[in-house]
C-alpha cells in the first residue's frame, strides 16, 4: 500500500487500516459474508470534499479503488483485498421538500433511513425491499421496489445527481446538465464517477398502506402461482408485491405443521383504498386457502421492512435473475421444480410482476432494457457455513432450466458474477456502446472498474 500521509492531509474524514484493529474490522464487512475482503486503507467519507481526495489519490496513486454506499453488494463490489475503500457511509444528509415533493440524499443512506425522513410528510419513492439496502448502488443500478408498477423504478425517479468523476471534478447531471452523464446513471452503475447527492421525485404514499403476506403449503404452490398471475394479469399499477419460495419461520403466527417447513408466500404491497385491495384479494383466497393470511392495513416504513428477518448480513449468498417472457403454465411448474430443489433453508426463488409505469418509460430513457418484460425471476442462493459450490451450482441450475422462457436485460443488482459478455447482454448492443463512450468520455482509464464494469471505448 502507499504512502497514505497524503491522503490524510487532505481527508477530514477518518483513514482506516489494519492498525486500527477492532474498527478496521467492524469497517470492512460487507452484507454478503463470501467476500471477507481486507482493504489496505478504508477512507470513510464525511462529504464531497472527501470523495474528490480520495478519488483524486486513488488516481494519482494508481491504486485499485472500491466504492461503498450501504454495503450491499451481491457481487462484492463494495469491499476489496489492498487497495482503497472510499466508504460513504458517514454521508446521510437529507432534505425533503415537501411542496415540490423531492428529496435530497446523500449516498451513504440506506432505504430504512430515507423512508423515515420521507414519510414523516407521507411521502415516498421507489425504494430497497430490505431496510439495510444502501440507496446509492440501488438507484444507479436502476433500483426496483414494491412501489415501481405505480411509480417506476428508482432511477425513473432520479431527476438530479451530484457526480465527482474520474478527473476529480465535481458535476451536476440532470435532464439540462450533462445529460448523457445524467443517462448513463440512470442505470448504468457506478462507472462514471461518485454520486455524492440524489435529487428524487416523491410521490404521496401511505403513511397507512395494505400490506402483509398470504402463506401457503409449498403443495399448493402451483395452484397459487396460476392464480396469482391471471390476478395479476388486469390488477392496476397500485398492486405490488410479489411470491416468494421460503421455508416458513418457527413463528407464532405461522400454523405448527408449516413451521419450517417448505412454504410459499405472496407478499402482498397494495397503494389503494385498502377495501379494494381486499376484494381483489379475495379471487385468490377463493382460488386456494392460504395456511396463513397476514395481510392487514400497516405503516409504509412497516411494508418495506417485511422481509427483513429473512434478508440478514453476514450470509454467504449467490444470485442469479432473469426477466421472463412469460408466465405460462409450464414456465410455473419449472419453476416450483427448481424451488422444490432447493440446497438451503435460507434460499428462495422470487417472482415479481413487471408492467404498469416500468413498462411506460421509453426504451431509450435508460440504460436498461427489457422493461415491457411481465415477469422478473430472482433465484437467491443464501447459505451459513460452507459448501459454497453445492449452494451456487442450485443457483446455476435455476438459471438454465428458466432459459427457454428467459427475456434477457436482467438487472445487474440482481447478478453474483457481472462479467463482461453478461454486462454487455444486460444492456444490449446498442446501449452497451453507447455507454462504452460515454465511459471513455469521464474514466478514459477506468479507475472505477470494481462493478458491473463497462470497458471504455476505444479511442
Amino acid at each position: 500500500m502507499v504512502d497514505l500521509k497524503l491522503l490524510r492531509t487532505r481527508f477530514r474524514g477518518e483513514v482506516l487500516t489494519a492498525a486500527d484493529g477492532a474498527r478496521f474490522d467492524s469497517a470492512r464487512v460487507a452484507f454478503n459474508a463470501v467476500f471477507d475482503r481486507r482493504p489496505g486503507a478504508i477512507a470513510r467519507a464525511t462529504g464531497a470534499a472527501d470523495v474528490i481526495a480520495a478519488v483524486s489519490f486513488a488516481r494519482e496513486s494508481r491504486i485499485p479503488l472500491a466504492v461503498r454506499g450501504g454495503g450491499h453488494s451481491v457481487a462484492g463490489y463494495s469491499t476489496i483485498d489492498g487497495g482503497l475503500l472510499l466508504d460513504l457511509g458517514p454521508m446521510k444528509g437529507v432534505r425533503v421538500d415537501s411542496v415540490a415533493r423531492r428529496v435530497r440524499a446523500q449516498p451513504g443512506l440506506t432505504w430504512g433511513e430515507l423512508d423515515r425522513e420521507t414519510q414523516a410528510f407521507g411521502l415516498a419513492t421507489t425504494g430497497g425491499r430490505v431496510t439495510s439496502t444502501g440507496i446509492a448502488g440501488f438507484i444507479l443500478g436502476s433500483g426496483s421496489g414494491w412501489l415501481e408498477r405505480l411509480h417506476g423504478l428508482a432511477c425513473d425517479n432520479l431527476l438530479s445527481a451530484d457526480v465527482v468523476t474520474a478527473d476529480g471534478r465535481l458535476l451536476i447531471a440532470s435532464a439540462t446538465e450533462h445529460p448523457e452523464l445524467f443517462w448513463g446513471l440512470k442505470g448504468g452503475g457506478g462507472n462514471f464517477g461518485v454520486v455524492t447527492e440524489f435529487e428524487l421525485a416523491l410521490h404521496p404514499v401511505g403513511p397507512t398502506v395494505l400490506g402483509g403476506m398470504l402463506l401457503f403449503a409449498r403443495t399448493d404452490a402451483a395452484s397459487v402461482c396460476r392464480a396469482y398471475r391471471d390476478l395479476l394479469r388486469d390488477a392496476p399499477a397500485e398492486f405490488g408485491g410479489g411470491i416468494v419460495f421460503l421455508v416458513a419461520p418457527p413463528a407464532p403466527f405461522v400454523p405448527k405443521t408449516l413451521r419450517l417447513e417448505p412454504a410459499l408466500g405472496v407478499i402482498v404491497a397494495w397503494f389503494g383504498e385498502h377495501a379494494r385491495g381486499q376484494s381483489l384479494l379475495d379471487g385468490l383466497r377463493r382460488a386456494v386457502a392460504p395456511a396463513a393470511d397476514l395481510v392487514q392495513p400497516m405503516p409504509y416504513c412497516a411494508l418495506q421492512s417485511l422481509v427483513d428477518a429473512g434478508n440478514p448480513p453476514g450470509r454467504r449468498q449467490y444470485w442469479r435473475s432473469d426477466n421472463l417472457r412469460t408466465l405460462d403454465d409450464d414456465t410455473i411448474d419449472a419453476i416450483v421444480a427448481c424451488a422444490n430443489r432447493a440446497t438451503s433453508p435460507f434460499s428462495n426463488i422470487i417472482l415479481q410482476p413487471g408492467g404498469h409505469a416500468v413498462a411506460s418509460v421509453p426504451d431509450d430513457a435508460t440504460p436498461l432494457g427489457g422493461r415491457a418484460a411481465p415477469w422478473q425471476a430472482h433465484c437467491y442462493g443464501s447459505w451459513e457455513g460452507g459448501e459454497d459450490a453445492l449452494h451456487i451450482a442450485w443457483v446455476k441450475d435455476t438459471e438454465s432450466a428458466l432459459a427457454p422462457w428467459a427475456a434477457g436485460h436482467v438487472s445487474l443488482n440482481f447478478v453474483s458474477d457481472a462479467d463482461g459478455g453478461r454486462v454487455r447482454a444486460a444492456f444490449g448492443e446498442a446501449k452497451y456502446r453507447r455507454l462504452a463512450a460515454l465511459k471513455r468520455a469521464f474514466d478514459p482509464d477506468n479507475l472505477f472498474r470494481l462493478n458491473q464494469n463497462i470497458v471504455p471505448a476505444p479511442p
